[in-house]
């Protein structure tokens, strides 16, 4: 069977001497993986652009029963997405993000607001200019949250409270286990559920600041999703924000 289907894609692994699989995440599936050509051909060559993280395609699947891996037929690029591939900040950025989609976005039904979610998040960093960027891939995250049920619930913070990642929300003392953030992180955590696209270039944050936002973030991350703990694409986002 035959199915048009709207991928945004993950991570391409060499799997043969002629093949590699592409993994994506569809509108109309979810999670999908692909054989795609390997090697130096001219079509394995094209694909590969066509394909870099977070590329934004339409194409039609060839699925057929019993078979985990589809074929692709007819790839082509939704939008262009010029800036994520020739700027170098954003290609940094671009690989984290799809890195850490390619851990939590497991086997599953489809979800439109998921997808939609990641969808605008990837145009709107191809249009946005390069020095508004350092925030974004915080603000992706506490988004992302809110679509895999692990937003944190910031409605009965007061000044001085810790937030409990086990139990996503604040606390006016601290937890008996260990995995809680101190008033201060537990402040910025507040502030970050209050950043948008619009406002993000407004909150100004020390290189260390935002590493210590992000190793929260990723630390609460990792309490619901193992394989965040060895982010290939980590050191280079640290050294750029």
């Amino acid at each position: 069977m035959k199915k048009e289907l709207h991928i945004i894609a993950l991570r391409t692994v060499r799997h043969t001497d002629r093949h590699s699989i592409l993994t994506a995440y569809s509108l109309e599936l979810g999670r999908v993986a692909f054989a795609i050509p390997a090697g130096a051909g001219r079509e394995a060559l094209r694909r590969r652009a066509l394909l870099m993280p977070l590329a934004l395609v339409e194409c039609v699947a060839d699925i057929r029963p019993g078979r985990e891996v589809m074929i692709m037929h007819e790839p082509r690029a939704e939008e262009p997405l010029t800036s994520l591939r020739t700027n170098p900040v954003k290609s940094s950025l671009v690989m984290f993000i799809a890195e850490v989609l390619g851990v939590v976005l497991r086997d599953g039904p489809p979800d439109e607001l998921s997808y939609a979610y990641i969808h605008n998040a990837v145009t709107l960093l191809d249009r946005l200019p390069t020095g508004s960027v350092a925030n974004f891939h915080l603000m992706f995250l506490y988004g992302l949250g809110r679509f895999l049920g692990i937003e944190p619930d910031v409605s009965g913070y007061r000044q001085g409270m810790v937030f409990d990642m086990l139990d996503g929300r604040f606390r006016l003392s601290a937890p008996m286990h260990r995995h809680y953030l101190d008033p201060v992180q537990s402040g910025a955590v507040v502030a970050l559920s209050r950043m948008n696209p619009a406002n993000m270039h407004l909150f100004k944050m020390s290189r260390h600041e935002r590493n210590q936002l992000l190793d929260g973030i990723l630390q609460y991350y990792s309490l619901h999703y193992t394989g965040l703990q060895s982010l290939r694409s980590l050191d280079v986002l640290r050294e750029l924000f």
